[in-house]
């Protein structure tokens, strides 16, 4: 027998069925309970047994401590030593190489960086080294020409016709998106796209989700709204 939505409280089918936080429920009812976000598999945070999204995630609340003296003076001893301690550290790491930490954004900047860097590299290589041509000896001015060297004119190459222009391709829905993040699909109905790719014929499903066609590989299916941006 197929268990109820842990939400709606109505059947769950095993084509829709999501198994998370010992429950069962919908894809389209994992939400968060706060702002009712679609979530999924991979952006979920689990609180109480209830999916919430990082925006909402319940923190822990801090107790608020007397300003007494003797909290004053642990504390200003504390600060102390915490000034001691950094200016020790800097001392010793400096002139050191330090890392960067490798976020998201970071990694869209660096392999933006990267394919800029080999489209300038293969423009290069296409037209060839730039080799100077050798200056021509000029005898003095009081004297005679002797032995000028008059290079050969270069004979023109033919002009290539012109190939038509490809039509652009066309679209359902006119709609393009393109990827900002790298995505893995977590079901059989999502579709996997890589950071920079772009997403055609998309269409909105809900708040969160969407359904579009990867140009690069052709294939379709579900795609969270907010690894996307619109073109």
């Amino acid at each position: 027998m197929d268990p109820p939505c842990a939400k709606c409280k109505r059947t769950v089918y095993p084509t829709e069925k999501l198994n998370c936080l010992d429950k069962y429920w919908h894809k389209a009812c994992f939400r968060c309970e706060t702002c009712n976000m679609t979530l999924n598999m991979k952006n979920y945070k689990g609180y109480n047994k209830l999916p919430y999204c990082s925006a909402h995630y319940p923190t822990t609340k801090f107790t608020a401590v007397a300003d007494t003296p003797e909290n004053r003076r642990l504390r200003d001893q504390t600060q102390m030593q915490s000034q001691v301690h950094y200016k020790n550290d800097y001392e010793k790491s400096k002139g050191r190489p330090y890392t960067v930490a490798d976020d998201p954004e970071m990694l869209r900047v660096k392999k933006t960086q990267m394919n800029v860097s080999n489209i300038a590299y293969q423009d290069q290589r296409a037209r060839g080294p730039s080799i100077p041509r050798a200056d021509v000896y000029q005898p003095p001015s009081d004297g005679p020409r002797v032995g000028l060297y008059q290079p050969p004119e270069p004979t023109p190459e033919p002009t290539p016709e012109p190939t038509p222009a490809a039509a652009p391709p066309s679209t359902k829905s006119g709609k393009r998106y393109r990827a900002v993040y790298d995505y893995t699909a977590a079901d059989d109905d999502e579709v996997s796209f890589m950071d920079g790719d772009e997403i055609v014929d998309v269409e909105q499903i809900d708040e969160g989700w969407m359904y579009g066609r990867v140009a690069r590989t052709g294939q379709q299916g579900m795609l969270p709204a907010n690894y996307v941006e619109a073109i």
